[in-house]
């Protein structure tokens, strides 16, 4: 039977990408002269710092720039309130949102379901597997799914006949 997969996800090595082009442009700006700045990467999370809040600002707009240009759905990001130190250093931290969390998958179930077509969609972890007799119809669920609105991006994988 046919079936696919529904996953929210982040590619890494693009997200490296993006990381290593905000150094690189961070590195020759000239108003980033003489400033303390740093990127970290973190398993589930990215901490930026700066000398300030002001350039905390504009680090965090290379950066979710940066992400845009590479692919990276901006809908599985979520920006923290930045930190201030008592001697004026200023960080934030950006959560990555990686896997479909339980009231999302859910919805993208029910909507599978209520779309008129002939399939199941059972959650399976962080995923929506989508099965059904019909490729056309899994072509179809896929379209609906892509026309709705959910808060975090959603790809589809894992294509199996």
């Amino acid at each position: 039977m046919p079936s696919f997969d529904v996953v929210s996800e982040i590619n890494m090595a693009e997200l490296a990408n993006a990381l290593l082009m905000a150094r690189k442009e961070l590195a020759s700006r000239f108003d980033f002269k003489g400033v303390e700045w740093e990127i970290a990467e973190e398993k589930d999370k990215l901490v930026l710092s700066a000398n300030d809040q002001f350039k905390l600002d504009a680090l965090r707009e290379i950066v979710i720039g940066k992400l845009a240009k590479r692919g990276i759905p901006l809908k599985n990001l979520e920006p923290k309130d930045a930190e201030l130190s008592s001697v004026g250093r200023a960080r934030q931290e950006i959560l990555l949102k990686q896997g479909l969390s339980g009231e999302n998958a859910k919805s993208v179930s029910q909507s599978v379901r209520s779309s008129g077509l002939k399939l199941q969609a059972a959650i399976e972890g962080g995923k929506v597997r989508v099965s059904g007799k019909n490729r056309d119809d899994l072509q179809s669920a896929i379209a609906h799914l892509r026309g709705l609105d959910f808060p975090v991006s959603l790809s589809f994988n894992n294509s199996r006949d």
